[in-house]
């Protein structure tokens, strides 16, 4: 019987995962199908529950549904507690699921895929403090790095530096960063602010590296900005296939191929850009 996989969401019509996963299932020879299922926040019980009763093998979980995710499940990977949010759910019996963040490790792989050495780059910023920030300071703190965290909201950075690194790392509001940033290796931007044309301003940036977690026209502009002011930068495609590239290899135990797919992503996300 043919096994439903797929991500939910909310709006989820324009996720690349199906065209990712369905490429990587074609390859494997697997019979299963991955699908884009839109669920609006108030229906994600019901619907997480009738899905269910389908021959399903797990999926991912997008905005804004992570948190509901956590709530739903009864076994924790480490990664998903301390983060305190869910992408990827593996079913465990007729009614339970298990929850999974394969975020933060995702990150930390298309770090190593665009070239960036964390070790050679300790002093970091985290720019926001929501729950991709709080994966991102997860696979951060794994590799022994403590990043400065700013956030509009003072008091979710403060929050985020005392649930994942003991308070370790230094915090403060966004009106920061201007007296900062020249002490920095990498900047790690995590909030979404291309989606409403905004942009951080940044200085020269002295062949730094720069990431942004979104990718295409969301980040499209910020990272243009950093180029021009001579930073290397990174989108977040590649966090996008590595993350996907876990949760298969969690469904499947096979860890797939992800060099076509990276690359055809990136031709697809051009031509929407």
């Amino acid at each position: 019987m043919t096994k439903l996989l797929g991500v939910i969401g909310d709006p989820v019509a324009h996720s690349l995962s199906p065209v990712i996963h369905n490429h990587w299932i074609r390859e494997a020879g697997f019979d299963a199908t991955y699908e884009a299922i839109q669920i609006a926040a108030e229906d994600f019980e019901p619907a997480l529950a009738a899905l269910r009763q389908k021959s399903c093998a797990g999926f991912n979980v997008t905005l804004p549904h992570k948190l509901s995710a956590f709530a739903a499940c009864r076994n924790l990977t480490d990664a998903a507690q301390k983060i305190g949010a869910v992408n990827t759910l593996t079913p465990i019996d007729e009614t339970e699921w298990a929850g999974h963040n394969t975020d933060a490790q995702g990150f930390l792989d298309s770090l190593e895929w665009g070239g960036v050495d964390l070790q050679a780059r300790p002093k970091t910023l985290v720019i926001g403090a929501g729950g991709a920030a709080r994966a991102v300071v997860y696979a951060l703190v794994s590799k022994g790095i403590y990043p400065t965290i700013l956030n509009r909201t003072e008091a979710r950075a403060k929050v985020l530096s005392a649930d994942l690194t003991g308070s370790k790392s230094v915090y403060g509001s966004i009106d920061a960063l201007a007296q900062i940033i020249d002490t920095l290796d990498l900047v790690i931007n995590t909030v979404s602010a291309g989606h409403s044309g905004n942009i951080l301003e940044l200085p020269k940036g002295q062949n730094r590296f720069f990431v942004d977690i979104s990718y295409g026209k969301a980040a499209s502009k910020q990272l243009d900005f950093a180029t021009q002011h001579g930073w290397q930068t990174l989108d977040g495609l590649g966090m996008l296939i590595a993350q996907a590239a876990l949760s298969f290899e969690t469904w499947f135990d096979e860890y797939p191929p992800t060099d076509e797919i990276l690359k055809r992503c990136r031709k697809l996300v051009e031509t929407l850009t």
